[in-house]
């Protein structure tokens, strides 16, 4: 048990600096696919987040506005160093990016109508939705421990899927919807006794 503790143990950014400096580095890779760049540095390379608390967060990240991965980041170094982590962490989402973007933006301005470009773009697209299916398919086993299950997991990420993809539902209507029905089940999953009887 005890190694198992010692396993799901996240390590601590070193400082302000480190934060801002892997957050830059990870927003410099995030091309498209984010949320896999995002788990494998985090969760597999640097390990400040276990698989769980990746979920966990993730999912926090999601319904909080603005972009998920800089709510992410906010909230890893607000946890470790308060507002100067959340700012610093922010800072490095943020700044070698804004760069990079204005750049990319006058330079394919000048070729945005050639069919390559066109052709580079759609490419880019189908691979970014495969690097997302990969690590979901990745995360799967951190479900395990969800008190929900897998199954009740599998049925709301099926529902989300046939909301949003096939019916064409807002998302801020199947957001709210899909995660009261979410919470509930988690609530009823973990009061008081349900674990004897279950």
């Amino acid at each position: 048990m005890n190694t198992r503790d010692e396993a799901d143990t996240p390590e601590r950014p070193a400082s302000c600096r480190a934060l801002f400096l892997a957050f830059t580095a990870l927003a410099l890779q995030g091309f498209g696919g984010v949320l896999a760049v995002v788990q494998r540095e985090l969760v597999e390379r640097r390990r400040w987040l276990t698989p769980a608390q990746f979920l966990e967060d993730w999912a926090v990240a999601q319904v909080m506005p603005g972009p998920n991965v800089v709510n992410l980041s906010m909230m890893i170094g607000g946890r470790h160093f308060g507002w100067r982590g959340a700012l610093a962490a922010l800072a490095g989402m943020l700044c070698a990016p804004l760069v990079v973007l204005l750049v990319l933006a006058a330079l394919f301005a000048q070729v945005a109508d050639h069919p390559l470009a066109q052709g580079a773009l759609r490419g880019m697209g189908a691979v970014s939705a495969g690097l997302i299916l990969a690590t979901g398919a990745k995360l799967m086993a951190a479900l395990a421990h969800n008190p929900m299950g897998r199954t009740a997991c599998a049925a709301l990420a099926v529902a989300a899927w046939v909301s949003v993809g096939l019916l064409r539902w807002p998302l801020i209507v199947v957001l709210p919807a899909l995660g009261a029905v979410g919470w509930g089940w988690a609530w009823w999953r973990l009061r008081p006794g349900q674990e004897s009887a279950a």
